[in-house]
């Protein structure tokens, strides 16, 4: 009985084997820079392809995922910034709704193991579900974008050369978007440069450095520049929205107005900032954490004390962030709204 069972999965492994092998996909490498630490995504269960990557490239940049094919992913993700919106403080949906927290970037993501402000998605192949159902995003469902993907003209060929069928699922669709999204690394700033020893920061970004190891770095770690984790930084809350974050999730009074540490890369151009965009400029996020802190049970200890930086700190350290400005990944082609 044991052998026909063996023999039984050893078939299925073999035909799923030849089904792919038909497939004639373009393996694609991920670079993992030398010194950073090794990725939480599963590439094992969602290999990258060339084939797999320009779909999802197709999808992301497509208004066909909301209900009314006037909202993409790109357009609240912009390349130029980082892959975030700029223009508003807010998400804005379809018909004008306004949603109630900021974008948040897509880079690096194949180290994050939580997603969105409130770490609500676990799992980067899910994480496009949100804005797609959300009311105030896309306002859709998986399965009718499944429908009209199947209907179109050019998608069912898309995913017979990324997945080997013309069949349309709501788990390829997804794949592909995380076979895109996983692949915005951004890893060549000038601070990476810096420590491969190929450049030098200027006096004045030295000092900005160090200031930041000093006063920054517990939640921005190196080399992601963020914690993947969730801290309450000292925000008055909003009267309005009344986000209390984390606390969404968990429902731990703990964890209230504890929001996701973002990556600080590319910070230059992915303004405005926090969950609700409520800051334009790095000076006011610098003079926020400098005499704007609101003190409660849930603030991170390490905020538990003004900063106190003179003005000139404050110009040395953002002297170092706009360091972290990857000009090769904000402008690289392959990222960009793809050619028919």
């Amino acid at each position: 009985m044991k052998k026909s069972i063996q023999y039984a999965v050893l078939g299925i492994v073999f035909l799923i084997v030849i089904a792919f092998a038909k497939i004639e996909c373009t393996p694609l490498y991920f670079n993992i820079p030398k010194s950073w630490p090794k990725p939480h995504y599963n590439f094992k269960t969602n290999p990258l392809t060339e084939e797999g990557f320009q779909l999802g490239r197709q999808l992301f940049y497509d208004p066909i995922l909301s209900k009314d094919s006037t909202i993409s992913c790109s357009s609240c993700h912009m390349q130029a910034t980082g892959f975030t919106h700029v223009d508003h403080d807010l998400s804005h949906g379809i018909e004008g709704k306004i949603g109630t927290r900021n974008s948040l970037t897509l880079q690096n993501l194949a180290w994050s193991k939580h997603f969105m402000w409130d770490g609500g998605i676990n799992h980067l192949d899910i994480q496009a579900i949100a804005p797609i159902t959300s009311e105030v995003e896309m306002n859709e469902s998986l399965e009718n974008v499944v429908v009209k993907l199947q209907n179109s003209k050019k998608y069912p060929l898309l995913f017979e050369k990324a997945f080997g069928t013309k069949k349309i699922t709501g788990q390829f669709t997804l794949k592909a978007l995380s076979q895109f999204v996983v692949s915005l690394t951004t890893t060549n700033a000038k601070y990476d440069k810096v420590m491969q020893i190929k450049a030098s920061f200027s006096e004045m970004e030295k000092k900005g450095y160090s200031l930041f190891k000093k006063n920054c770095a517990t939640c921005h770690q190196e080399p992601l520049f963020t914690s993947d984790s969730f801290e309450n930084n000292g925000l008055p809350k909003d009267s309005f929205l009344n986000d209390l974050g984390r606390m969404k999730i968990s429902q731990n009074p703990k964890d209230s107005l504890q929001f996701k540490v973002p990556t600080l890369r590319n910070i230059e151009f992915t303004f405005p900032y926090m969950h609700d965009g409520r800051f334009k400029t790095l000076s006011e996020v610098l003079k926020h954490y400098n005499s704007g802190i609101q003190q409660s049970k849930s603030l991170s200890k390490e905020l538990s004390k003004p900063l106190h930086l003179s003005d000139n700190e404050r110009t040395e350290i953002i002297a170092f962030l706009k360091t972290l400005t990857d000009k090769e990944f904000l402008f690289n082609p392959r990222f960009s709204y793809p050619k028919e």
